[in-house]
Formats: C-alpha cells, structure tokens, sequence
C-alpha cells in the first residue's frame, strides 16, 4: 500500500512539474519572439487578458472541477478585483512610482476584497447543491456588477471620495473634490483614465502562484477532504467532515484568485466598464473549463490560451469568425467526448480523478 502510494505521489509530482514548465517555456518563447520583433501588435496586445483568463479558468476549475459545485457568476469575483485594482493603483500613483509594486499591492488589494465578498456570498451560496447553486451564483454576479454600476469615486489630496448612487441623481461634482483631485471610477461608466501598468511579466508570475496555490491546495489534508466531499457527500459527512467548512474554505480561495487576475486585468486598460464582467464571460471561463478537462489544471491552462486566441486569429475572416469559432467549439467537445480520444488524452494528461482513483 504505502509503496503505490509513494508511486502516485511521485506521479503527481512529476505532473506538476511538467505543468510548471510548460508555462516556464512557453514565457520564454514568448519573451524571445516578442524581444525579436517576431510578434504582431496586435498578438502583444492579448498577453495580458490571456494571463488573467488562464487565472480564471484555475480558479474556477478549483470551484467546478475540484469543489464540484457549478458556479455561474464568477466574473463577479473578478470584476470587485479589477475595480479594487484600478483604486489602488490610481490611489498610489502619486506615492508610489514604481509600477511592479503597485502592481503587486493592487494584486493582494483585490484579492482580499474578492475573498472577503466570496466569503459572504458562500454564507448562502453553499447550503445549496446543483441547478440551485448555479442559479444564486448567476443572480450575485449580475448583482455585483449592478452595484459597480453605481459607485463614484475620486481621489485629492484629502483622500479617497465615495458616493454610493442607486437612484443615479447623484454626478462626478457631488464628490466635491478639490482642482488637483481625479475621478476614478464614473457610475455606469466605468474607471476612466487609468494607467497601463499590467504587463506579461507580472501575467506570468501571477500564472506560477496561482498554480503553485491550486495544486498545493489539492494535495494537501483540506483538498483531500474537499474532493471527499466531492466525490461522495454522504460518506465524506459520515466520516466526520464538515462539510460547509470545506466548501467554504474552496469557494473562498477560488473567488481571491479571481479578484487576483481581475485585478491585473483592469490596470491592462484605460477604460473599464462592469458590463465587461457580464454572465457572458462567467459562460466564457466556464467553457475553458469544460473544454480543459474538470480538474485539469493544465487542460484548462491550453483551452484558455487557445480559445482567447482564436477569434483574434480568425479575424481575417470578417464575418464568419464566429460561425468557424462555434464550428471548432463544438467539434472540440464531439473529440473529447470520444472514448478514444480520451484514452489518449489519459495517457498523455493525467487527470486528478485518475489519480484518485489508483490511490483507491
């Protein structure tokens, strides 16, 4: 026993290892071609969203995949991240010049504020299972990015300015701030005027921790106890787990990464608007996941990069990109839901339920 436990372990770590240095070398690649002159405008312009919906489809593979609870208003998660980004490093600019610290204090910032508000959404969100808890999910996501809506901040040299505004009677000079002051964030229009400071690097960094964090996180007691739960409900609150901890404790983590990559993805643009982080891109992540593989995390690295990718590299089909973008979506899932197909893929890829399953 103890023997075929030391070979899964060692098959484990050999999967993690190939899984780090994929990402190690595809940044490499990238590095040197972007260095080079080899990549396209355009191509470097998708480096950093590509970055941030690789995080999602992670941490949403950790909610979906590993939790087993289908969760459909994610990008909420990651829409408090990108406001609470934008805030920070707005607010800092003055005080703090370097960007790769702002960055990373905006990074932490979001984080927090993203796991602070999963943590209450799971309050109710997590008594429920199924059809229902995907529902409630979908219904705090539109909720938040509603909520977003009707912020106004601004920053002077007194501090930040916030108005909440539901009625929308209220304007960017009811925030009363002095000739130096800057308006952050205007109500349903969103943060304007931010500085660019996200960038590959940081991208690739956030990338590593997120998966330095998951697949811990997976190996360690509480992931083990989450896919108990996962696997069999019943058993796993018979043994003595608590249930609602430990979905918690996931639902948690998985809603900080969000805020993480949500984070870095609105100091990617000058101009952020909620609706961005609509139920479309919580359908979107969702679809990297399933694609990927449930628990996959290095499936749903691949399906992130490429289906971002390909609408950018179908453009020059006008349009029609989006037809041939559905075609392949479609013929993707017809080949991954192939018996042979998914042999193969086993060979190549192990996944987590694999794994769990020569531990049995």
């Amino acid at each position: 026993m103890s023997k075929a436990k030391g070979l899964n372990l060692k098959k484990g770590t050999v999967r993690n290892a190939a899984t780090y240095s994929i990402v190690i070398a595809a940044y490499v690649i990238i590095t040197i071609l972007s260095s080079t002159g080899s990549l396209k405008r355009s191509t470097q312009g998708l480096l950093v969203p590509v970055c941030c919906y690789i995080v999602m489809a992670l941490s949403l593979n950790l909610t979906v995949g590993v939790l087993g609870e289908l969760s459909l208003g994610h990008a909420g998660f990651m829409s408090i991240g990108a406001f609470t980004g934008v805030i920070v490093s707005m607010s800092l600019s003055a005080v703090i010049p370097s960007a790769g610290l702002r960055i990373f204090i905006a990074i932490v910032a979001g984080m927090i504020i993203a796991a602070f508000a999963g943590f209450l959404i799971g309050i109710p969100v997590l008594k429920l299972r199924g059809d229902y808890l995907a529902i409630v999910t979908l219904a705090f996501g539109e909720i938040i990015k509603e909520l977003i809506n009707c912020l106004l901040v601004g920053i002077d040299e007194n501090g930040l300015h916030f108005i909440f505004n539901p009625t929308g009677s209220k304007t960017v000079e009811d925030l009363a701030l002095s000739e130096t002051g800057k308006v952050i964030i205007k109500g349903a229009q969103g943060a304007t005027g931010t500085q660019t400071i996200a960038n590959f690097t940081a991208g690739f960094i956030l990338i590593l921790v997120t998966l330095f964090i998951i697949l811990n996180f997976v190996d360690s007691r509480t992931g083990r106890a989450v896919l108990a739960i996962r696997d069999n409900r019943i058993a796993a609150e018979s043994c003595g787990i608590n249930i609602t901890k430990y979905k918690m404790i996931a639902f948690v983590i998985s809603a900080s990464i969000a805020g993480a990559a949500g984070a870095l993805y609105g100091m990617n643009y000058s101009n952020l608007t909620s609706t961005k982080f609509d139920f479309n891109t919580s359908i979107l992540v969702l679809v990297f996941v399933v694609l990927g593989g449930l628990g996959n995390m290095l499936g749903s690295i691949i399906a992130a990069t490429v289906l971002y990718v390909l609408p950018e590299a179908l453009r020059e089909f006008s349009s029609y990109r989006m037809l041939m973008y559905a075609i392949v979506l479609i013929l993707v899932m017809l080949a991954t839901n192939n018996p042979k197909v998914k042999n193969l893929l086993s060979k190549v890829i192990p996944t987590r339920k694999k794994k769990e399953g020569a531990r049995k």
